[in-house]
């Protein structure tokens, strides 16, 4: 075990250059370094905490921030090339200069690099775990930033009510998962789709369909007359669209990647038109959504992934729609709800313990592979929310 004061090895995950179009493994690379683990006596060290990294969260925000799109928020502006990737993460402080902060608290937030230790500098931005009685790795999710961003962008952006039309895209992810279970609790009807961008050869994904479904009755149910250990797509996707009804309690779902008529398929689902839309997609999605909107709906525009590698964004071709239906379209950043984290804390956590909510993560383990989880959320490889686990807790 390190000790205070001794140098240690730090692996980094480092972002190689700006990323045009769809970002790979290969721009990143992993460099190994060291680190002393105590803060310099000096004005450098002012203020700051020196952590040992435990989760790192996979967040669709961070593709933005590959890019260099000069932007008004801090927050996203864009990583440095040459320098660890940066964003949320779980980790227990290992010296601190700061008085709110002593060594061996656990902390949750922003401005964690991508290795195995940080030195942060703004540990205003760090909040104090106290409740253990979870998987700290929730803390990259339902008791993070997911979670607050699903809990605030549905009962406050949304203003749900009893017995509405709800609908959710990218609905297995880290938040989509979240805002539909939040909905039946609100006692609405909820459909959600999920969609995969690319061929999954993924053993994984067969294996937990056989241990958790009956393998007859998915060939059955939904057609599929081959299923080769080769070829996983459709298996895959039976899968995230099952785990939406069977675990998370939707009402109904849907492989968007399938449709070849948007408009049409949301019809299907809701024939009396959608009152709420979560907005995770973005594109021809927004367009086939707006379409069947109900009078008066409201729609959070919480992300629009499928824009995020496109080198020319598509254009929205039924904005005219929010005009004649009186459709309230808003767009939010969860970090202007960071005050309100202990309110969100008092709603969420009897739920948990109560089993009342559940949470599928995707964790990879091992930094070295942190590249490679990063890229599976932009290409859809993920069941839950994506997670980079560091070290043993």
């Amino acid at each position: 075990m390190a000790t205070s004061g001794e140098e240690v090895r730090n692996m980094q995950v480092i972002l190689k250059d700006y990323v045009a179009g769809f970002p790979k493994e290969s721009d990143m690379h992993v460099k190994t370094g060291s680190i002393k683990l105590k803060l310099a006596e000096d004005e450098s060290s002012d203020n700051a905490v020196l952590v040992k990294n435990l989760y790192l969260s996979c967040d669709p925000y961070m593709r933005g921030r590959m890019t260099n799109s000069p932007v008004d928020d801090p927050d996203f502006s864009p990583f440095t090339p040459g320098s660890p990737i940066v964003g949320h993460g779980v980790a227990e402080v290992v010296d601190s200069r700061n008085p709110g902060f002593k060594k061996g608290d656990l902390v949750w937030g922003r401005k964690m690099g991508w290795e195995e230790y940080s030195l942060i500098k703004e540990p205003e931005k760090l909040f104090k775990i106290h409740s253990t009685d979870v998987p700290l790795s929730y803390y990259t999710g339902i008791l993070g930033m997911p979670g607050m961003t699903a809990y605030f962008g549905f009962y406050q952006v949304c203003s749900p009510k009893k017995g509405e039309r709800v609908y959710i895209s990218a609905a297995s992810g880290a938040v989509g998962q979240l805002v539909g279970q939040f909905a039946k609790l609100m006692g609405c009807y909820v459909v959600g789709s999920a969609g995969s961008k690319e061929k999954l050869c993924n053993f994984y994904a067969t294996l937990l369909l056989y241990l958790l479904f009956d393998w007859r009755d998915l060939i059955e149910r939904f057609n599929l007359e081959h299923v080769s250990w080769l070829d996983f797509d459709s298996a895959f996707m039976v899968y995230k669209v099952e785990l939406l009804k069977s675990k998370f309690g939707f009402d109904d779902a849907f492989n968007y990647k399938e449709e070849h008529d948007l408009v049409a398929a949301l019809k299907r689902y809701f024939p009396e038109g959608i009152d709420i839309y979560f907005e995770n997609v973005g594109g021809k999605m927004l367009d086939a959504v707006l379409l069947n909107m109900r009078f008066h709906g409201r729609i959070a525009a919480c992300g629009m992934i499928s824009q995020y590698n496109l080198q020319q964004p598509e254009g929205i071709q039924n904005i005219t729609t929010v005009v004649f239906k009186r459709i309230r379209l808003e767009g939010f950043i969860i970090f202007d709800y960071f005050d309100q984290y202990p309110k969100f804390l008092d709603f969420v956590l009897p739920y948990i313990r109560e089993g009342k909510i559940v949470y599928v993560e995707d964790i990879n383990e091992g930094l070295e592979h942190g590249p490679s989880a990063l890229i599976g959320l932009f290409s859809g490889r993920n069941v839950g929310k994506q997670v980079v686990k560091v070290t043993n807790e």
